[in-house]
C-alpha cells in the first residue's frame, strides 16, 4: 500500500433504511468494500491479489504496496461478516468501532469506517453537520428558548423519533431542565394535533386530556431528592399545561392507585432511592421515556440502584448530566449502556478497547474513536463558548493560598508521621485504608485544629483558612454581595455556620445531606429572595448539584475535593443562566501541604480531564512510600511568620 495506514474496509456509499424498525435494532442494507490504496476491490479480487504473494501489485491500473498483515486482517474480517446483506444498525456501528465480532480480527493497519444515508447519516454526523428538523417552541411553553436550547429540543426529538437514547450533557446552568420540559410539551401538542386534526383550539382543549391518556404514555423522571422540588417548580413555571405527579414521601401512592395517577400524568417525578425501593411499582408502567437527572448517579454499572433503573421499561431513554465522567471512563460506559444497551460492548470489552488505553497511556487514537462512538448520542455545549451564550457574565477562578498556624503545622506533621509508619508496615487494601484515613485527617487539619480534634473548642485565631474566609466574606458583604461556601464535611459545616454567624453578626444558613426536602426548598427560596441571608454554607455532596443559587456572585471552596468536575458542578450553582454579575470563585489551599501539591498535579493533568477523564483521590494510595512522603511532607513555607 502507498501509506503506512490504509483503510482496507469501507461500507457501501449509502446504507439505506431497511424494512425493519428505526433505531439500533432497525435493519440496514450494507455492502463492505475493500480499499487498496485508492482502488476499491471486491472480496474475490482481494483473494486473487493475495494469492500472488507479491509486495507490489497492479490494482485497477495502479501500483500499490500490499502488506501481508493487511491482507490477512481484511480476509479475517470476512470470516465473521458477509460481504453484503442486511444487519441491525447497532451491529454495523459496533463493527466500525472494533467492538463487534470482526473487531477481534483487526490488525493494527485495519480501519473500518461507515458512510451512511438517511437517518443513519444524520445520526453519525457531527453536531454541526446534522440537519435537524426545527421544532417550534411549544405553544404551552411559558418562556423563550435560546437558540442552542431550540437545537437541543430538535436533537432530543430526533433521537426520540428513532428510539435512541440521548445524553444531554450541557454545561451546568445552560437549562437542561427546560429543554426536556419543552420536549414533553412538543410531544403532547403533536399528539393532540394528530388526534383532532384542524379543529378549533377550544375544541382541542375540551378533549385534550382524554386523547392524551390514550395516545401518549407518561415520562418518568428520576432525580436526586435535593432537586425533586426544583423539577416540580420548573414544570409549573415553564410548562404549566403538563400534568405532573410526584412519587415521593410516606404518603406516596402504590399499586393500582399509582398506575392510575401515572397514566393520567405527562410527567412522573421520583428519586433514585425510590426508583430502587419501588422498582416493581414503577416497572408496572410502560413509560414513554425514562429520564435521569444528574445521571452520574448510575455511574457504577453493577450496583443495585443502577440495575433497578436499567430494568424499567421505556421506549426512549434520556440522561441529563453536566459531568458524564467524574473519575473514570467506566462511568461513561454505564450511562451509555443505560441509554443504548450494548452499543459500546460489555464492560470488559470497553475496558480493553478504550478505558485502559486512554486512562493509562493517553492513547489519542482510542480517544478519537471513543468520541466517534459516543458523539451521536451526546450533546454538550459550554457556557464559556460565546457562540452558545453571549450574555453570561464572566467566571473568575483563583486559588487563594493560606498559611497554617503553628498549631495546625504541629498536628499536620504528627498525622504524616503516623501515616508513613503504618503504611510501611501493611500492604494492599489495608495500606490503602491507612492512607485514605490519613488524607481525611490532613484535610481536617488544614481546615481547623478543632475539626480534627473534635473537642468543641473555640475556632477564632487558630486557622489560616478560616481567617482568610472571614476576610473574603467581610469584603463581599461590604459590597452588598452574597456568597456560597462549600465544605465536604458536614460536621465542620455546622461548626463553620455557628462561627460565621457570630463573627459576621448575620444569619448564616447551612444545607447538608440531612436537611429535609421542605427545609431545603425554603432555604433556597430565602437565599434567592432580596431580603434573604447573604451567606450560605453548603455541604459539597448535598448542595453541589441541582440548585439554582444565582443570588450569589461569590463562591468559596473551603476544602478541596480534588475533582475539577465536582468542584465546577458546585460552582455552577451560582454561575448559570440568570446570573447578572461576574462570579468570583476562590479555592482555599494551604501552601506547603498536600493540598498545594495535589492542586498542582491536577492542574497539570487537567488537559486530559477536559478531554475525557476526571480526577479522583484513589491514585494517591498507589504511590510508593518515597513518593507518598514527598507528597505529604510539610514545607518550610507552610507556616506564617
Amino acid at each position: 500500500m502507498a501509506n503506512d495506514r490504509q483503510e482496507l474496509l469501507e461500507p457501501m456509499d449509502e446504507i439505506e433504511e431497511g424494512s425493519g424498525l428505526f433505531g439500533l435494532d432497525g435493519l440496514c442494507a450494507y455492502q463492505w468494500r475493500i480499499a487498496v490504496g485508492d482502488a476499491m476491490l471486491t472480496l474475490a479480487e482481494l483473494r486473487e491479489l493475495a494469492a500472488l504473494k507479491l509486495p507490489l501489485v497492479m490494482a485497477r491500473g495502479r501500483w500499490v504496496v500490499l502488506r501481508p498483515e493487511d491482507v490477512e486482517a481484511a480476509l479475517a474480517f470476512f470470516e465473521h461478516r458477509a460481504e453484503q446483506g442486511q444487519a441491525p444498525a447497532g451491529e454495523l456501528i459496533r463493527e466500525s468501532l472494533g467492538l463487534g465480532a470482526a473487531g477481534k480480527a483487526k490488525a493494527g493497519s485495519l480501519d473500518v469506517g461507515i458512510r451512511a444515508g438517511g437517518w443513519l447519516k444524520e445520526l453519525l454526523s457531527t453536531n454541526g453537520d446534522r440537519k435537524l428538523q426545527t421544532i417550534p417552541t411549544p405553544v404551552g411553553f411559558t418562556g423563550e428558548l435560546r437558540p442552542y436550547q431550540q437545537r437541543g429540543l430538535a436533537w432530543l426529538s430526533f433521537l426520540s423519533s428513532l428510539g435512541l437514547g440521548a445524553c444531554l450533557a450541557d454545561d451546568m446552568g445552560l437549562g437542561k431542565t427546560v429543554q426536556l420540559l419543552a420536549l414533553l410539551l412538543a410531544e403532547r401538542e403533536h399528539a393532540e394535533r394528530r388526534a383532532h386534526g384542524p379543529r378549533s383550539e377550544g375544541s382541542i382543549r375540551r378533549t385534550a386530556t382524554r386523547a392524551r391518556r390514550k395516545r401518549l404514555s407518561p415520562t418518568l423522571l428520576i432525580c436526586p431528592m435535593s432537586v425533586a422540588g426544583n423539577w416540580e417548580r420548573e414544570a409549573q413555571r415553564f410548562a404549566p399545561a403538563l400534568r405532573v405527579h410526584v412519587h415521593h414521601g410516606r404518603e406516596r401512592l402504590a399499586g393500582k392507585q399509582f398506575a392510575r395517577a401515572a397514566r393520567s400524568s405527562d410527567l412522573v417525578i421520583t428519586t433514585y432511592a425510590l426508583a430502587t425501593r419501588d422498582r416493581e411499582t414503577l416497572a408496572a408502567i410502560q413509560w414513554e421515556r425514562v429520564a435521569l437527572d444528574e445521571a452520574q448517579n448510575i455511574k457504577t454499572i453493577d450496583t443495585k440502584q443502577t440495575r433497578a433503573i436499567r430494568s424499567l421499561p421505556g421506549r426512549h431513554r434520556v440522561a441529563l448530566t453536566g459531568t458524564p465522567v467524574e473519575n473514570r471512563l467506566s462511568e461513561l460506559h454505564s450511562i451509555m449502556d443505560f441509554l443504548n444497551p450494548g452499543l459500546l460492548g460489555g464492560s470488559e470489552t470497553f475496558k480493553r478497547c478504550y478505558a485502559r488505553p486512554i486512562e493509562r497511556y493517553r492513547d489519542e487514537h482510542a480517544t478519537a474513536r471513543l468520541r466517534e462512538a459516543t458523539g451521536p448520542f451526546i450533546l454538550r455545549r459550554l457556557k464559556t463558548d460565546k457562540r452558545i451564550i453571549g450574555d453570561l457574565p464572566e467566571k473568575i477562578e483563583m486559588r487563594v493560598d493560606c498559611n497554617l498556624t503553628k498549631e495546625q503545622a504541629s498536628l499536620y506533621e504528627a498525622v504524616v508521621e503516623e501515616m508513613l509508619q503504618k503504611a510501611a508496615q501493611v500492604e494492599g487494601i489495608e495500606r490503602s485504608g491507612v492512607i485514605l484515613a490519613a488524607l481525611i485527617k490532613l484535610k481536617q487539619v488544614c481546615n481547623h485544629p478543632a475539626h480534627l480534634l473534635k473537642d468543641r473548642s473555640e475556632l477564632d485565631g487558630r486557622s489560616g483558612k478560616l481567617a482568610r474566609l472571614e476576610e473574603i466574606l467581610a469584603e463581599a458583604l461590604a459590597e452588598g454581595d452574597r456568597a456560597l461556601c462549600f465544605t465536604q464535611f458536614t460536621e465542620f459545616g455546622h461548626m463553620l455556620r455557628a462561627h460565621l454567624q457570630e463573627r459576621l453578626g448575620r444569619e448564616v444558613m447551612f444545607l447538608h445531606g440531612g436537611t429535609p426536602k421542605s427545609a431545603r426548598d425554603e432555604m433556597v427560596q430565602r437565599f434567592q429572595s432580596e431580603e434573604g441571608p447573604a451567606v450560605f454554607v453548603l455541604s459539597l455532596k448535598a448542595g453541589g448539584t441541582g440548585l439554582n443559587l444565582t443570588a450569589a456572585n461569590h463562591v468559596v471552596h473551603f476544602d478541596r475535593w480534588w475533582n475539577p468536575a465536582v468542584e465546577d458542578q458546585a460552582t455552577d450553582r451560582a454561575f448559570r443562566i440568570g446570573q447578572r454579575k461576574n462570579v468570583q470563585v476562590r479555592k482555599l489551599t494551604c501552601v506547603g501541604t498536600l493540598e498545594e501539591r495535589v492542586d498542582t498535579l491536577i492542574s497539570r493533568k487537567k488537559d486530559l480531564a477536559d478531554r475525557i477523564v476526571g480526577t479522583g483521590e484513589a491514585w494517591i494510595t498507589e504511590l510508593d512510600t518515597a513518593q507518598l512522603r514527598e507528597l505529604v511532607t510539610l514545607s518550610p513555607d507552610a507556616v506564617a511568620d
